[in-house]
């Protein structure tokens, strides 16, 4: 049913979504009440519709014009911003539709036409996923800065220069980053040379810094403490429910942070008992056996855990207002943390990441060809993949946790 453009949710409405998700605290409601009464009052002051108001900018343009009839600094008000946000959410909920929040950030085009073109030569020729392509094209970028400052450009790039940006880079980051930037520019050389814009291929003459195996910190737990780290989590309340839910699809299926925050509810085959996952970097699907003990993990954070009503589709949810989706692998690596610490874990490395490797040795203590281990943490081919889901049912519930009684 189609709504008129002047409808506005009453304060009682307001209340009744805040009270059913169960979010917010009460005192933490009768200030973004406040908050929403004085933003009302400035729409029909400026008779303006609400609903059109509750965009991220047009409530940044409300709160300057209330701090200066307030001589107040804007700084200060980020609780306006926040109970708004508020609002336009329980417009969604009751089905008014407000505009998006945020409008949707326009794609940055390449620097210069060589970079467009390059993109373009990643995209197509080499298959490079575009998360790849961005990354690249900022290395470079930094490099075609460091040639801008000393007078030079791709023309007359001389391997002095490339040595002189990575000593620099090399004070800066880690040896594994700067690596990293020296591949892109071994790639970035290569093209230079094939497109006829250098004589020479310089690339293999770009030296990057080597960290030997036995010097990289070790990334996978040890399996009692994957265990550990699982019973720490306090699944009395919604948030333990769904940490301890995606803590345990991780450790049991050796998901990465990016398969785990984008996994959907049409994801989950109920009635065939699998779990369907997407590569991030390749949009690669594969089906995983959905476990006993995961789909009650995953059963109970539905039913008690998840936000009521919360119109994203994506499985795994923010516990706070606007209740979005997870956005970053840097949340899975705060949740890790934070449980590693109940747990008295202590290690070198608990990155988003960590769950994945600890799976991996799990699977080579197991018996697992080192092989299909190693494809697991690094495989692009989808006959990889395929030698992963190959792992017998039988070995992945061995290392599946017991549902506790």
């Amino acid at each position: 049913m189609q709504t008129e453009p002047n409808v506005t949710p009453s304060a009682e409405d307001i209340c009744r979504v805040w009270r059913a998700d169960r979010r917010l605290s009460s005192g933490a409601a009768i200030v973004y009440m406040q908050r929403i009464k004085l933003f009302r009052a400035y729409c029909v002051e400026h008779g303006l519709v609400e609903r059109g108001e509750l965009t991220l900018e047009r409530v940044n343009r409300f709160i300057d014009w209330y701090a200066q009839r307030r001589n107040l600094d804007p700084r200060s008000l980020h609780l306006f911003r926040s109970g708004l946000r508020s609002l336009n959410r329980i417009y969604h909920r009751l089905g008014l539709a407000p505009p998006p929040w945020r409008s949707p950030r326009p794609a940055k085009p390449p620097a210069t036409p060589l970079l467009s073109e390059y993109a373009d030569y990643l995209l197509r020729h080499r298959g490079n996923p575009q998360a790849t392509v961005d990354q690249k094209l900022y290395q470079i970028g930094k490099l075609q800065d460091h040639l801008a400052q000393a007078g030079e450009d791709w023309h007359s790039i001389r391997l002095v220069d490339v040595d002189a940006f990575l000593v620099a880079y090399a004070q800066r980051y880690s040896r594994s980053y700067v690596s990293g930037v020296a591949c892109s520019i071994r790639c970035f050389l290569r093209f230079l040379h094939w497109s006829g814009r250098i004589p020479v291929d310089l690339s293999e003459a770009v030296i990057a810094p080597v960290q030997p195996r036995l010097e990289r910190p070790r990334r996978a737990l040890a399996w009692e403490d994957v265990q550990r780290l699982l019973k720490a989590v306090d699944r009395s309340t919604p948030m333990g429910l769904r940490d301890y839910a995606l803590l345990l699809m991780m450790s049991t299926y050796g998901l990465g942070a990016g398969e785990a925050i984008r996994l959907r509810f049409e994801d989950i085959d109920w009635e065939a008992g699998t779990l369907s996952v997407v590569r991030p970097k390749t949009g690669t699907a594969f089906t995983l056996p959905l476990l006993p003990a995961v789909a009650k993990a995953l059963a109970d954070y539905l039913h008690g855990g998840r936000p009521m009503d919360t119109p994203t589709r994506h499985l795994f949810v923010q516990m706070h207002v606007p209740f979005g989706p997870l956005a970053a692998s840097s949340a899975i690596r705060h949740i890790v943390a934070k449980h590693a610490r109940v747990a008295g874990i202590s290690a070198p490395f608990l990155g988003s990441h960590v769950l994945r490797h600890s799976h991996a040795a799990r699977q080579l203590d197991l018996g697992t060809p080192p092989r299909v281990v190693s494809e697991l943490l690094g495989h692009r081919d989808p006959e990889s993949l395929s030698a992963y889901v190959r792992i017998a049912t039988e070995t992945l519930r061995d290392i599946a946790l017991p549902v506790p009684s």
